[in-house]
């Protein structure tokens, strides 16, 4: 059995089993475990561009639907495909719905200036506002104060305090900032909005992405378990849910919202808005947790190396962030303006890889990572996830095998959080690029074994193909009887890898 490309029916190319020469199989293996997402946008979205990104680091490209147009999006799809083949690594595509944006309405004059404590009322009337009024068409967000409440505006540049509130109007008197201008963004810092997380130009942006065939669909706004809820029963299980933690909200039903996730995000930026400073990363510990302990794959993201937007090298303090998270055990760190729409694209995901390779070989990483250590459920599976992991610490261990057929078995694994390289085997396309997304695995395409001796052979042969096990050396495996059956992991085995002719 060898590797090659086929073309499916939809048009797309696909990696299946078949010829890939050892060392061009090679090269496709990760040093590190941590993983990167990169956005796409202007400075990117070129097919050489994201090649080259590809090949430099990236495991999972963002399409933000914030931005650009559907045109724009299928073009980027199409070359991140064209990238997978050229690489012969899946990678993974993550559509991120843009989710409602509650902002304010327009003055006469563009903008006005601010006084502490100077009135300023707020209500739904259309007309163009002054320094004494404005419009907010979003009755719900009235619905939702009482006297007391904040209101940040413009990224928390401008701060109201509510003190008196109807259904349709707000008296509030300025408290921070100087100036404010058309359509800025509101936010509640707080408060639930009773609102869906899906606007109707969500609902069009989701339907073309899963059209495309994304692998990953990230939900902004989220405040509750039912957003996620909603979002998982429209996707059908085409792609997998990925939750935006951004509301302080969503902090509070944590536990429920990551019931109906496949992914988590930290999305910092939006969270700093409604947060004060020194509970971002609190906020950002409980998060990586939480998601640690379901096995649920969690990506840090914004501002990771944000002064590479203008500038070839990253600060220091920058620098210190991305290992922090990669000492947290975070399963990917993410990239917004600085491949988007920054000077230096292939420079920012080059240095991520960097300084993820080396937390990633200090001795004290896998302590501090060990930390927090996810607890195990009491079911067969878990139970023989870890002993594949304890089986894996021996010195003549060179990797674990993982077959897997949804992607199940392989997040057990990933949450044991081995040393060891994880090469996932799937007979399926989709799973093995949402895979990319997953701390240490390394995703692979091949058949579906029909015996043990096929587990076997298999699972020795991709070790070695992959560069991660030479002749001799153990090669741990992990699989389920029957085979292709979903959540049937019941199966370890050792074998040895022999002299390949």
């Amino acid at each position: 059995r060898c590797h090659r490309m086929l073309s499916t029916g939809h048009g797309q190319d696909e990696i299946r089993p078949g010829c890939v020469e050892k060392e061009e199989s090679a090269r496709m293996t990760r040093a590190r475990r941590a993983r990167i997402v990169a956005t796409i946008g202007p400075a990117s979205r070129e097919p050489g561009q994201i090649k080259a990104l590809a090949k430099a680091g990236v495991d999972v490209f963002r399409l933000n639907f914030s931005h650009g147009s559907h045109d724009d999006h299928a073009a980027a799809f199409k070359a991140i495909r064209g990238a997978e083949l050229a690489i012969r690594r899946p990678l993974g595509i993550l559509a991120d719905l843009q989710g409602p944006k509650l902002r304010l309405g327009r003055f006469a004059d563009c903008s006005i200036s601010l006084q502490p404590d100077q009135p300023l009322r707020l209500d739904l009337d259309t007309t163009p506002g002054n320094d004494s009024r404005v419009g907010m068409p979003h009755p719900e967000i009235f619905r939702a104060l009482q006297p007391g409440s904040l209101l940040l505006l413009d990224d928390g540049k401008v701060r109201l305090r509510v003190e008196k509130a109807g259904d349709d109007f707000c008296e509030t008197v300025v408290e921070a900032g100087d100036r404010l201008s058309d359509r800025k963004g509101v936010a509640v810092p707080g408060g639930t909005i009773p609102i869906s997380a899906l606007t109707d130009k969500d609902l069009e942006d989701l339907a073309f992405a899963l059209r495309l065939g994304v692998d990953w669909v990230a939900l902004s706004f989220v405040q509750r378990a039912s957003d996620m809820a909603e979002l998982k029963k429209l996707v059908a299980g085409r792609a997998a849910c990925l939750a935006k933690i951004e509301k302080p909200a969503a902090l509070e039903h944590l536990d429920s919202i990551l019931d109906y996730s496949d992914g988590v995000m930290v999305a910092r930026g939006d969270l700093g808005v409604e947060c004060l400073p020194e509970e971002v990363p609190v906020a950002q510990k409980t998060i990586v947790r939480a998601a640690r302990n379901r096995g649920v794959p969690v990506i840090v993201a914004t501002q990771m190396l944000e002064s590479m937007t203008a500038s070839p090298a990253p600060t220091r303090a920058e620098a210190s962030d991305v290992a922090n998270a990669v000492y947290e055990g975070a399963d990917a760190l993410m990239l917004s303006a600085e491949t988007a729409a920054g000077k230096y694209p292939i420079e920012a995901v080059q240095v991520m890889d960097r300084i993820m390779e080396r937390v990633e070989s200090d001795p004290r990483w896998p302590g501090l990572m060990d930390a927090e250590h996810a607890g195990m459920d009491d079911v067969d599976a878990d139970a023989l996830v870890a002993a594949a992991r304890k089986a894996a610490e021996a010195a003549s261990t060179a990797c674990v095998v993982v077959f897997t057929t949804t992607g199940g078995t392989a997040r057990r694994m990933a949450r044991e959080r081995p040393l060891q390289p994880v090469v996932a085997l799937t007979p399926s396309p989709d799973t093995a690029r949402r895979l990319a997304l997953v701390w240490g695995l390394e995703p692979r395409l091949g058949q579906q074994p029909a015996t043990l001796e096929d587990v076997t052979e298999d699972a020795v042969r991709h070790a070695v193909d992959a560069g991660l096990a030479s002749p001799g050396q153990r090669v741990l495996i992990l699989a389920g009887t029957p085979f292709g059956a979903p959540g049937a992991a019941n199966l370890l085995r050792l074998a040895h890898a022999p002299s390949i002719r």
